[in-house]
């Protein structure tokens, strides 16, 4: 406990003692403790890093964006591009680009060019880590320097998801890069509302405000990102006035603490990550689907809910989440009940239950395992937990040695990603394709492929949806798996902050600073 208090003490004082960036009486900086011990790289196109995120959000645009405040990606609306118009086949997009938007550090006016570099950058394996997601990029080619057109070789889930302000989807200044090269990385230049200004190793990232900003210069005068991977210094420095806004504990204990501070709003926002016990259907009795609509019926979801608290958590009802695109709660509901459980065990030939065997798992997956342990005992259905390291466990469950297998996951809210990962036979374990598709769904008994199939490349919005929900209903009425938990993202601010715009969910996985946000 000494040790941990030091550490904590320690983190604090880096955080008041970090030199550069100090406000004047006169300056509106904003103070963010990010739950990171470093930052990484900042070329969107090539950092997955968690931290980053919030940051790279503040640089750089996209051709459309989501709403600030929402991830609902049927109410995307312009960006960089001020309109745009698709073929009616959805094979070719032309994008219509605002004039006279400029670049941070002096890298003059975003045009076409720019565009076109940095969508074809994010679709080369070799510059970005998103590569995968534009294999259907035919061409992209600038018509004027305000008009860009992206031709298709094929239909794809959502056109607007890859030219968000996300990911591979960002606008690099292709001068920026051409003369930083490699490093860009931690030289970013973008369209934001915040440039990029300095960068300490594992200290902290400043970003100051853009005063060319093409929706207005920014209320705030700089924003710095501190990372802080101690909660106890986070907690600290927040409560002492030297953070302005942080990542919280998933803890319900620690949420009620926080509640009973003055001036403080906690928020807990979706779309969040979900949890589902996949049913390894190689594993005998797994394929008979009266003993996976058993161990449904066994299953107490609500235990799932407190274990992390009520309050930090929602009810898992489909495959997908709330607020992905294409999302139903109109599928098959296996209520709690033990004695409808024992029935279907009995229908199946196995009255006193069985045993699984060993279950591989680690520290993070631990409660889980340990919650399943005693629910499905209820049942008859036994099996003895063995713990690895994470990494290891990833490993070992990608080569079916578990018969259940939880595993929790967030996604781009859009039912093809998920559901693709985790239910297409081209994504099962151990094969040349393989992801997440633990339960060999569409191998062992067939699947919902075609559905997927057909939605991905169905250019009508409204039929792409329906055949979305259509997977839904036949995976939840097949449970290969079966939804447990939703867990939130937890995140605290003053309540002098006024965020600028309503907050409803988030895919920065930490606040999302725009020109609008201001400290009052």
């Amino acid at each position: 406990m000494k040790i941990f208090k030091c550490l904590a003490t320690m983190a604090l004082a880096a955080i008041l003692l970090a030199g550069p960036g100090q406000a004047t009486a006169a300056e509106k900086i904003l103070k963010i403790g990010v739950f990171s011990a470093d930052m990484g790289i900042l070329d969107p196109h090539r950092s997955a890093t968690t931290a980053n995120l919030p940051i790279m959000d503040s640089i750089f645009n996209g051709l459309v964006r989501w709403r600030p405040g929402s991830v609902d990606l049927e109410t995307i609306e312009p960006d960089l591009a001020e309109r745009w118009e698709a073929s009616a086949d959805g094979r070719v997009w032309t994008f219509f680009l605002r004039k006279g938007v400029q670049f941070h550090h002096g890298f003059g006016e975003m045009t076409a060019e720019d565009v076109v570099f940095s969508l074809k950058k994010a679709a080369n394996k070799e510059t970005s880590i998103w590569h995968t997601g534009y294999t259907a990029f035919e061409k992209v080619e600038a018509v004027d320097p305000y008009t860009v057109r992206i031709s298709l070789s094929n239909n794809v889930p959502s056109m607007l998801a890859l030219v968000l302000n996300f990911h591979g989807g960002m606008v690099l200044s292709k001068k920026a890069v051409e003369k930083y090269g490699d490093d860009f990385r931690l030289n970013p230049v973008g369209t934001g509302p915040f440039a990029f200004k300095e960068y300490i190793p594992k200290q902290k990232t400043i970003l100051v405000a853009h005063p060319q900003y093409f929706r207005g210069k920014p209320k705030l005068d700089s924003v710095v990102y501190h990372f802080v991977p101690v909660d106890q210094a986070r907690e600290m420095a927040f409560l002492k006035g030297e953070l302005d806004m942080i990542e919280g504990v998933k803890q319900e204990w620690w949420v009620e603490k926080m509640k009973k501070e003055k001036n403080v709003i906690v928020d807990a926002l979706p779309p969040g990550e979900l949890t589902m016990v996949h049913f390894n259907m190689t594993k005998k009795p797994l394929e008979d689907i009266r003993v996976r609509r058993a161990l449904a019926h066994a299953i107490n979801r609500k235990e799932f809910r407190e274990t992390y608290g009520m309050s930090i958590t929602g009810d898992a009802v489909s495959v997908i989440g709330p607020g992905y695109l294409g999302f139903t709660d109109k599928v098959a509901q296996y209520e709690f009940n033990v004695e409808k459980a024992k029935a279907l065990l009995k229908e199946a030939g196995f009255p006193n239950g069985f045993n699984l065997g060993e279950f591989v798992t680690s520290p993070i997956y631990l409660n889980s395992a340990e919650l399943l342990q005693g629910q499905l005992k209820k049942i008859g259905v036994t099996f003895e937990i063995k713990m690895v390291d994470h990494p290891t466990m990833h490993k070992m469950i990608r080569q079916d040695l578990n018969a259940l297998v939880p595993y929790g996951a967030a996604r781009f809210p859009i039912a093809d990603e998920m559901m693709t990962q985790f239910f297409h036979s081209n994504s099962i374990v151990g094969t040349p394709t393989g992801i997440t598709n633990f339960s060999h769904y569409g191998k062992v008994i067939p699947g919902v492929d075609d559905l997927l199939d057909q939605a991905r490349v169905e250019p009508n919005v409204e039929k792409q949806k329906a055949l979305w929900v259509k997977a839904q209903q036949k995976i939840l009425d097949d449970v290969p798996a079966y939804p447990l938990r939703i867990t939130y993202v937890l995140f605290l601010r003053k309540a002098t902050i006024d965020l600028g715009y309503d907050l409803k969910s988030n895919m920065t996985l930490h606040y999302q600073i725009t020109e609008k946000t201001d400290l009052k």
